[in-house]
């Protein structure tokens, strides 16, 4: 029995159980509309890209369905949904949003770095509507429709392309120039990284300050507001060398030159230094602290 789950721009989004051995598991299938003759490409990029480049950080591919009429991606399911319902939670705490941040980072760092002799993945729509969550809030990067696989090397390091993606996440560089770059899902990495922080969304940033959050927190550092920004239900609980580490890292995400961006491997590097900041403290420390 397969229901519908939500309708997107690929198609409608079906939940159901497939039969497993004895018993049965949960699964996500996402069925191409072929009314209207789009999402071809996005079908067949993603279905590449799911096939040959397996990590426990992206998302896992279980099946799918390739006939002339009938296109369907079949993924396994993740119990909690996508994070970006999650931030304004406070049973998401500081340790679990950190380790959201670096399953995040793992997976980019392994799409970025190819595989073996493969050539690189850019992501391009980087977002927490694509970071998907199981139960043990172990988080999966999701939805590749839009991702390139792209032989960027040392002599050719981006390919020209028209901007694409989610406004708010968007590279400006990219949307400006329509030259895109590994740095581009770095700097859509950074808003992710302070939508976490914050415990508010891009768009809510937007419709609260009139801008999106990359413009709000460029403003709120360089009038030396950096503990206003964090999520006021988790602030007292944050270690100060943990959140310090982890906003220097955000911050270079989304700096306006690309090359001055870090690379995934450094992000994950300072996310789990964050974390050990964090878990490592002394607790009469933490006791004194709060």
């Amino acid at each position: 029995m397969m229901t519908i789950s939500s309708v997107g721009g690929f198609g409608k989004v079906y939940k159901g159980n497939l039969q497993d051995g004895d018993g049965f598991k949960t699964i996500v299938a996402k069925r191409l509309d072929t009314r209207f003759g789009q999402g071809e490409q996005q079908f067949f990029s993603e279905l590449q890209i799911l096939l040959d480049y397996k990590h426990e950080n992206v998302i896992g591919l279980v099946g799918y369905c390739d006939e002339t009429d009938e296109k369907v991606l079949i993924y396994e399911y993740l119990s909690k949904g996508s994070l970006d319902r999650y931030l304004n939670h406070t049973s998401l705490t500081w340790v679990k949003r950190l380790n959201i941040c670096i399953d995040v980072a793992r997976a980019l760092d392994f799409l970025h770095g190819g595989v073996g002799k493969q050539a690189k993945v850019i992501h391009r729509d980087i977002k927490t509507e694509n970071i998907l969550l199981n139960n043990d809030w172990k988080a999966k990067l999701a939805d590749f429709g839009l991702s390139l696989i792209c032989s960027i090397n040392q002599e050719t390091d981006y390919i020209i392309d028209h901007a694409c993606g989610t406004k708010g996440y968007v590279d400006p560089l990219y949307r400006q120039s329509g030259f895109l770059t590994i740095e581009s899902d770095i700097y859509s990495f950074g808003v992710v990284l302070f939508e976490i922080l914050c415990g508010r969304s891009t768009f809510e940033i937007q419709k609260r300050e009139g801008h999106y959050l990359p413009d709000f927190i460029e403003k709120s550092f360089k009038e030396g507001k950096h503990g206003e920004v964090v999520f006021k239900q988790i602030r007292e609980h944050i270690v100060p060398k943990s959140l310090i580490t982890f906003q220097e890292v955000a911050y270079q995400c989304l700096h306006l030159e690309r090359e001055k961006r870090p690379t995934t491997k450094k992000v994950l590097m300072q996310l789990k230094k964050a974390l050990v900041f964090q878990v490592s403290y002394p607790s009469f420390m933490k006791a004194k602290f709060h």
